[in-house]
Formats: C-alpha cells, sequence, structure tokens
C-alpha cells in the first residue's frame, strides 16, 4: 500500500515549539533549521510542499545582480553568500550556471554601467568559488554567440551564478530533513481559523483536504506560529478568529511567467540574461533540462492566487524578444512545450514600479497587532531561503525566552547531497548494469542525489519497476512508486510536476497519464475510480495553471 494514513490523535495532543504555515522553500527551511536545533516542530500546507512560488520560480540560486541598481548592496551580499551555501551543502542539486549579458547600444544601461556591476558582484562574492566575471569585447562575443542579433552589439558581460533545475526537489529535501530530525509534515492540511485569546494564537483549525476531515491542534503556552505562506500569508490572516483590528495588508505579489520550449536554431549552450527591448526589463533564456527555460515577466497581481497562469500576451512578449536577440530562433506558439506563472510575496507597496519593490525579506511581528506568538514572513527569494529560516527560528528562541542554540545549516549537507563524480554512482551503474542503463543510473543520481540508491533497491524486489515510464525519457517505473511511497507524493500534479519534470517533457504530461496510472494501480493499490478521480483534477490543474488560452486540455488529450 502505498498511502499515509495522518495520526491526527498524535498531532492533536502535542505540545508544538513552532508551527510553521507554508511549505515552501522559506517555510521547510524553518522547520528543518527549528527541528535540527531540537525544537518540536509541526509543518503545514494547504498543497503539496514547493507547489507555490518555490516551484514556479526562474529555477536559479543568484546574487541578484539587477538589484545593485536600487543599491540593496546587503541583500546581493547575503545572496551571494547563501549561494556559495547551497553550492556546498547541495551540490547535487544546485549547480554553477555561466550568464552572457549581450550589450546593445539601444539598452538602457552603457557598457561602463555593466562592467561596473559586474566588479562589484565579484566585490560583493569576495569568498565565492566560481569564477570572477569576464568581459567580452565584440569580436569575441560573436565568435562564441554567432547567432545573436549583431544590431548596434557592444560586446558582452560574462559571470557566473548557479541554478537548481529541480526546485521542487530542493523543497522536498529540505521538508525531508526537518523529518527525520523529529518535524511532523503535513502537506494538504489547509489552515481555516486561527484561534486567538487574549494575545496569543491558542488553537489552529485544520481541514485535511485527502481524508476530508477537520481537525483542531491546541496550542501550548509556549507555541509559536510562524506564517510563511508567501503570496497567501494575507489569507492565512484572514483566518484570525479574535477581536483584534482587521490585519492591514501585507502582501503585494507580482507575477512571473516562464515558457519551456525544446532546444531551437542558434540556442545558446550557456545561458542569456538578456535585456528586452519593450519595457527594458531583464529576462533569462536558460538550457534547462535538455530543454530551455525562458522568463520571466513581472506584473501586479491580484486574482485567485491558486490559478496563475501565463498569459497570451506575456507568452508572446517572451517568444518576441526571444527571437529579437536570436533572430534564427524563429520560435512560435508551436513551439512551446510548457508554460507556468508564480507569484512573487513581495511587500504591498501601492503605486511603485515593480522592479523597484524590495526583494528583500521582513519578519513581522505580530505584536504590533496585539498578537504576541504570531510572527508572518514578507518577501524572501529561494536563494535566501536559509538565512530567513535561521533569522526565523532565532526570533522564536528569543519569544520563548530560551537561550541561543546554535544554527547548523550553513554546514549541514542536504540528506542526498553527493557529487555527481563520487564513486557510489560507478558501483550502482556495476550493480544494475543487467536491469538499467548507465545513463539512466547517472539520470537518477542528477535528480536525487544519493535517495537515488533507494529508487534502485526497489528494482531489487521488483525488476519490471525498471522499466523506463516512457521510451522517449530516461525516468522509470521505480519513481512514481518511490514518490508516493517516501515522498509524500498523494495526486498526479504531485508525480508529474514536482517530484519528476515529466509535465514539462511530455505534453504537458498527458501523454504519460495512461503509463503513470497502470503503474499506480499495480503497484500502490490506486483503483480505477481513484484515478479517474486524480485524471479530471490533473487536466483541470493543467486548464487552470498552464495550458496555454490558445490551447485546451480537450485539444491535447482526451478527459476519461
Amino acid at each position: 500500500m502505498c498511502s499515509h494514513m495522518r495520526n491526527w490523535q498524535t498531532i492533536e495532543n502535542t505540545a508544538f515549539d513552532l508551527i510553521v504555515i507554508g511549505g515552501g522553500s522559506n517555510g521547510a527551511g524553518v522547520a528543518r533549521d527549528a527541528a535540527l536545533r531540537g525544537l518540536k516542530t509541526l509543518l503545514i500546507d494547504k498543497d503539496d510542499f514547493g507547489s507555490g512560488t518555490t516551484g514556479w520560480s526562474s529555477r536559479l540560486i543568484h546574487g541578484g545582480l539587477r538589484y545593485l541598481e536600487y543599491f540593496e548592496f546587503n541583500l546581493v551580499r547575503e545572496s551571494l553568500r547563501e549561494r556559495e551555501v547551497l553550492l556546498r551543502v547541495a551540490p547535487h542539486l544546485v549547480r554553477p550556471l555561466q550568464m552572457s549579458i549581450p550589450v546593445y547600444a539601444s539598452g538602457s544601461r552603457a557598457f561602463w554601467e555593466i562592467q561596473a556591476g559586474m566588479l562589484l558582484y565579484d566585490v560583493l562574492s569576495f569568498d565565492k568559488s566560481l569564477p570572477n566575471h569576464r568581459i567580452l569585447p565584440l569580436q569575441k562575443c560573436l565568435q562564441l554567440f554567432r547567432h545573436l542579433n549583431p544590431k548596434g552589439l557592444k560586446g558582452a558581460a560574462q559571470y557566473f551564478d548557479a541554478q537548481v533545475v529541480h526546485a521542487e526537489r530542493l523543497c522536498l529535501e529540505l521538508v525531508l530533513s526537518a523529518q527525520t530530525a523529529g518535524a511532523t509534515t503535513l502537506n494538504y492540511a489547509q489552515v481555516s481559523q486561527l484561534q486567538v485569546e487574549g494575545d496569543r494564537v491558542t488553537g489552529i483549525t485544520l481541514d485535511d483536504l485527502i481524508a476530508e476531515t477537520t481537525h483542531t491542534v491546541q496550542l501550548s503556552p509556549q507555541t509559536v506560529v510562524i506564517n510563511t505562506a508567501g503570496p497567501w500569508v494575507d489569507q492565512v490572516l484572514q483566518g484570525i478568529q479574535s477581536p483584534t483590528p482587521k490585519q492591514e495588508r501585507k502582501i503585494g505579489g507580482t507575477k512571473g511567467s516562464h515558457i519551456i520550449v525544446d532546444p531551437f536554431p542558434g540556442a545558446p549552450d550557456a545561458a542569456l540574461y538578456a535585456e528586452a527591448e519593450v519595457d527594458n526589463r531583464p529576462f533569462f533564456i536558460l538550457p534547462w533540462a535538455n530543454q530551455y527555460l525562458i522568463g520571466t515577466t513581472d506584473i501586479r497581481y491580484s486574482g485567485d492566487l491558486d490559478r496563475v497562469k501565463a498569459d497570451d500576451a506575456e507568452i508572446d512578449y517572451l517568444l518576441n524578444e526571444t527571437n529579437r536577440v536570436i533572430p534564427c530562433a524563429q520560435l512560435s506558439r508551436a513551439d512551446i512545450r510548457f508554460t507556468y506563472a508564480g507569484v512573487r510575496p513581495l511587500p504591498y507597496s501601492e503605486g511603485k514600479k515593480t522592479s523597484s519593490i524590495t526583494r528583500s525579506h521582513v519578519l513581522y511581528d505580530h505584536c504590533k497587532d496585539g498578537i504576541t506568538n504570531l510572527i508572518s514572513l514578507i518577501g524572501g527569494k529561494l536563494t535566501t531561503y536559509r538565512q530567513v529560516a535561521e533569522e526565523m527560528v532565532d526570533a522564536v528562541l528569543k519569544k520563548q525566552g530560551r537561550g541561543p542554540i546554535p544554527c547548523v545549516t550553513k554546514q549541514e549537507l542536504f540528506p542526498g547531497a553527493i557529487s555527481l563524480n563520487d564513486t557510489l554512482i560507478e558501483t550502482m551503474i556495476s550493480k544494475y548494469q543487467s536491469l538499467v542503463s548507465r545513463e539512466t543510473v547517472f539520470h537518477l543520481f542528477s535528480i536525487y542525489g544519493s535517495f537515488a540508491v533507494k529508487i534502485l533497491a526497489l528494482i531489487d524486489e521488483t525488476p519490471e519497476l525498471a522499466e523506463p515510464i516512457t521510451p522517449s525519457l530516461l525516468d522509470i517505473k521505480a519513481q512514481v512508486v518511490y514518490a508516493v511511497q517516501s515522498e509524500h507524493a498523494h495526486t498526479l500534479v504531485d508525480i508529474c510536476v514536482r517530484r519528476t519534470i515529466l509535465a514539462m517533457q511530455t505534453n504537458y504530461g498527458f501523454d504519460v497519464l495512461p503509463a503513470v496510472t497502470a503503474i499506480l494501480k499495480q503497484y500502490c493499490n490506486w483503483s480505477d475510480a481513484d484515478c479517474d478521480h486524480h485524471i479530471q483534477h490533473y487536466h483541470r490543474f493543467m486548464e487552470a495553471n498552464s495550458l496555454p488560452d490558445f490551447v485546451t486540455a480537450q485539444t491535447t488529450a482526451p478527459i476519461r
């Protein structure tokens, strides 16, 4: 059986030190840090872990070069320091990425401004392991990037940041690490009410969206509640049941949209960081999982946070700007393999230019509102989640009147941490060569790190799980079973979008749904009715969050 029953009786009777609402990278990071410091921790998310801003990010671990324009030097320094930590503690997930910035005469930034920014970036990352920047004069630039638009091109700047191909899995490993350290972690557990008596949150009402039951967790006198719900921070606060004044709006999110395409004529070997001609906003053309990820936009968003998608105008913007920078690309809507959009949980800021809104974070202590054991996170980036977590847990300890407990997350390796030239990989290749190819073993380690050993162990017991899910990819059936058994996956969306990236590689995932549901029926006790229910849910999700308006699920694959 591949399902997990939640022990609500135990949860309701546990005196938690810390309850974290929101299981994106920031919330999962807080839960991990707290559990590693010995705090009894509960992490909850109304959807899947990493299903919000984390999963729909640009998948970069970066210092924020453009933040220099707004003199956010402290944020850039913090981000560059955290980038270095992640390269060290999660080498299987976070890898160096060379960026190239083509500089045009028509651009909003002069060549000397780009050079000055590069120098400052190097200074602020003085303790980095990555190379310093270099400036490419025009001829060298044209040699290296033969397909760049030459009109007005003055040269390029090159520097290094980092990429996390599987941002969702970075978040998941934080959750699993927190769990190993003693935290209780629940996805699909929605906060419907925060009960307040006097000056404290005294109870949290949770809806178990899997079992369709409702439960109340009573808080002990020392429990602190952390609201890391990202764009949903204000929604959580609306659930406060007390006579305290109505909460002022905290979040003013902006939408960032992306498209994924297959390799195209003129596609660069390394990442491009270009400036859009229409609005002078920087955007990325990123090699990603044997495809290209192009984004992002930055548009104020006040719509339904559970139905966020790239609209037609954003898609055309990204296609047109890519075709302008690389004229031979000739990308069209027909080339799009997947689209997605996320909402940045930025501080509410009326009338400000979206790009100028700070990307720094604020720990908002609700003492100001008369509630002494509630802190909300406003802002926060994927890159700086660890620093946010350290600050948040320090604040919790202070509220509880405890002495400081050292934070260990700067040194603590991720549970799947492994170098991709580790001898363990060769050992596994040799052990399983009769069942899976060398390329498949490398593929598994590049996604799961050392957890790949556990996936391969499943094919020891059931050799047919070594079969590919689809002939065009290296993913194997064991990954589906492992996702449900060991990774909190409850839906087809969890499996195809976040535990794997099948959805981004196989026609929005519709092409593999029959194979995936067959695996779930045979090895995870899903019934025909379960599969039909989840297929319907999958189609609704794709129509609401990914399929462009000019495509429908019905034209892509029939609904069962």
